[in-house]
Formats: structure tokens, C-alpha cells, sequence
């Protein structure tokens, strides 16, 4: 229990202690966008492998090496945790906006670093907002801005995954941007599985080789979600071995 009170009060104090940070960030971006974007950046990314330390979570990672850091590129993966958003946007090299659920915009100061960051907040009950927002994700890419998206469409409960959403592949299929497959075994141990107790454990985050969408042709490029889910479960089913 004592974990998770540490960490909920280490979120609440970043908040409030923000304010004052995004108020100069903001005044940053006015002369230097980059500075401010960057500065965020690393911001978010340092506060975020502190909770992973109070977590006592051991994390292997395999492949990083797979991830370009020359180039914007569109990560997808399984999602079980919370935490899942946590230990992989510490890991991004370059800027990188997540794909959020839109109900994120409820909560103050959290969107408003969210907004900083370029995430996305896709409405999944309106087609319209949807493709707005996957149109937005297609100009980030453009101007060199990472997306993450996790294409099952919310946080699964169980060992089996979802169907990934072809949509969510359009933002590779229309810029050409590589698709890095992201494998996150055991995450839902940290929180999920015993709720509200953070536990330590071994989580394992494999980045796969890139998926070049070029490299398919027109017809294939329709089902890149479903070889991607492929790619992502074969990794998973190896991992479980390292656990």
C-alpha cells in the first residue's frame, strides 16, 4: 500500500507544482517551440521513471534498438496497465504524443501536459472526431512528431488480446512512417491484477522489428493492424518463458 500512496502523492505534488512549469514552458514556446517541446519532454520522461523506480517494477527491455531515433514513427502494442503508458514514454527517443481516450480532457492540469506533449484524445464513439483525429496524428507524423497508439482500443483484462483497429494503421499506411511494434508482458501485475496495491515484479517491453507499410502492397496495407497484433503476440508468448 505504501507504494502506491507514494506514488499517488508524487502525481498530485508534479501537478501542483507544474502549474508555475507550464505557465514558462508556455512563454518558451512563444520564442523557441523546440526548446519547449523538448523541455516537456524530458520533464514528463524524468517524472515518469521515478515512479517506475517507486514501483520497485524490474524492467527488461529487448530490441530498443529497433526504434529510429532519425525519424517520426507510428508504435503500437498490447495494453494492459496504467503503467503501460508510464515505462514506454520514458523510453521514446524523439517527441512522441499518445492516443488517448477523450474522457483524459476531464481532468486539469494532466490534459493540459498532455496537450504539451501532442497526445490525442480520440472520441470512440463519434466516426466524424475519430477521423479528425486520426488526420491530426498524420500531421504530427509529417512534421517529425513520434504517435503511439495502443489499437485495441482500451486497456484489456484479459491474456488474450483484442482485435487491433485497422483505423489506427492509417496514420503509417498515409505517411509511410514505420510501425514499431511494442510487446508489454506482465504490466498488469504491477496495479491491475490487485487493485489499489502497486506490486514489484519482472516486466518485459519488446520493441519488434519495424513494419515497413511500403513494403505490403495496397491490398495487404489493409490488415497491417492484424500482422502487427501477429508480430506482438509472438513476442508475448515468448517472454512469458523470461518471467
Amino acid at each position: 500500500m505504501i507504494r502506491t500512496i507514494i506514488i499517488v502523492l508524487f502525481v498530485l505534488i508534479y501537478l501542483i507544482l507544474g502549474i508555475p512549469v507550464l505557465l514558462v514552458e508556455t512563454v518558451i514556446g512563444k520564442f523557441n517551440r523546440r526548446a519547449k517541446d523538448y523541455s516537456c519532454l524530458r520533464l514528463v520522461q524524468a517524472a515518469f521513471k521515478l515512479i517506475m523506480f517507486a514501483t520497485g517494477v524490474k524492467l527488461t527491455v529487448i530490441g530498443e534498438e529497433n526504434v529510429p531515433k532519425d525519424r517520426a514513427v507510428l508504435y503500437v502494442g498490447n495494453h494492459r496497465s496504467y503503467f503501460d503508458v508510464v515505462m514506454t514514454y520514458a523510453r521514446c527517443p524523439r517527441l512522441t504524443g499518445y492516443v488517448a481516450k477523450v474522457e483524459m480532457l476531464r481532468y486539469p492540469l494532466l490534459r493540459d501536459w498532455m496537450k504539451a506533449l501532442y497526445c490525442l484524445f480520440l472520441d470512440r464513439n463519434d466516426i466524424k472526431q475519430g477521423l479528425k483525429t486520426i488526420l491530426q496524428g498524420i500531421e504530427y507524423i509529417k512534421n517529425g512528431i513520434s504517435i503511439c497508439i495502443f489499437p485495441e482500443g482500451t486497456r484489456n483484462h484479459s491474456d488474450v488480446m483484442l482485435p487491433f483497429k485497422e483505423g489506427s494503421m492509417k496514420i503509417a499506411e498515409k505517411t509511410g512512417c514505420p510501425i514499431i511494434p511494442m510487446a508489454i508482458t506482465n504490466s498488469a501485475e504491477i496495479f491491475e491484477d490487485h487493485i489499489p496495491f502497486v506490486h514489484r515484479c519482472h516486466v518485459i517491453l519488446e520493441y519488434g522489428a519495424p513494419i515497413m507499410p511500403g513494403d505490403f502492397s495496397k491490398k495487404d496495407q489493409k490488415h497491417l493492424g492484424a500482422y502487427a497484433q501477429q508480430k506482438i503476440q509472438e513476442m508475448l508468448d515468448k517472454n512469458k518463458a523470461l518471467l
